[in-house]
């Protein structure tokens, strides 16, 4: 259990250290996202313009939810992770891993573990820039269980970030080019994960399909909880059901690593 933990350790300051590398495109992209926040803040203050609520929501409440799902992002947000294992698996580099008493899995989620801590800290510094103006728009509800079911909710989302990335990755051995089910994926995170707007804002019955799907849980339910718009009740509901999300996830993972690893032997036999 210590070698292991010590092993996961060292790869986890690898990445650490090879992230920290590359800490000004972290920077740029996050103070590049400022430009998207703008562009948030115009469209929502538009809306609300003439009227003090939608959907049961202020405009600080709406900005708030926002700036929390600006911080998510670079927090767990899997950018890149799914491009990163296609191409270890195209170039062969993935035969190492075979050799050795290392678990690819955990290996790539260490990596991305690494990659989210640099991108999460450095996404802090544009907002403390921004700070100032946006300040009068940041209202968090003061419920302590928020704290308490909000982490491991976050927790549990970086999981289902990760594993989705993870299985469009594990496509790889079937198919040459992932491109288009990532791109699917996206736009269909982009709608159900709460992306383009609140779901709670959307027509019952889509926010009601879309909390049986993983989507809901990769952005916008942790950052419902931290910005109150849901209530207790629907939490804890929705963590049990993301708890299942994760468990299918790894286990869908660890199918397509074993069949894409038979194909594979056979292609390099």
């Amino acid at each position: 259990m210590l070698a292991a933990i010590h092993k996961y350790r060292h790869v986890f300051l690898v990445g650490l250290q090879s992230n920290i590398v590359y800490r000004w495109n972290f920077a740029l992209r996050g103070f590049f996202s400022l430009f998207h926040l703008t562009g948030v803040f115009i469209l929502w203050t538009a809306a609300y313009k003439g009227s003090t609520e939608i959907g049961g929501f202020d405009v600080q409440q709406t900005m708030t939810y926002f700036i929390m799902l600006l911080v998510l992002q670079f927090f767990i947000g899997a950018f890149n992770e799914d491009y990163q294992i296609s191409e270890e698996i195209r170039n062969g580099l993935i035969n190492q891993f075979l050799l050795k008493p290392i678990n690819y899995f955990l290996y790539r989620f260490t990596i991305y573990l690494s990659a989210r801590l640099v991108s999460g800290l450095l996404v802090l510094l544009p907002l403390a820039f921004a700070f100032p103006v946006v300040r009068d728009y940041l209202t968090f509800p003061d419920e302590l269980w928020r704290l308490a079911l909000g982490l491991p909710a976050t927790l549990l989302a970086g999981i289902i970030q990760f594993s989705i990335a993870y299985c469009f990755g594990m496509l790889t051995f079937w198919f040459l080019e992932i491109q288009g089910f990532v791109i699917l994926s996206l736009a269909i995170e982009t709608v159900l994960g709460g992306q383009m707007f609140p779901l709670d804002l959307m027509p019952d019955w889509v926010f009601r399909l879309s909390q049986f799907l993983p989507f809901y849980y990769q952005m916008y339910f942790p950052a419902a909880i931290f910005t109150g718009r849901i209530d207790l009740a629907l939490a804890v509901q929705g963590l049990a059901v993301q708890g299942l999300w994760v468990v299918a996830l790894l286990t869908l993972n660890r199918i397509l690593w074993t069949r894409g690893l038979r194909r594979h032997t056979a292609v390099g036999g």
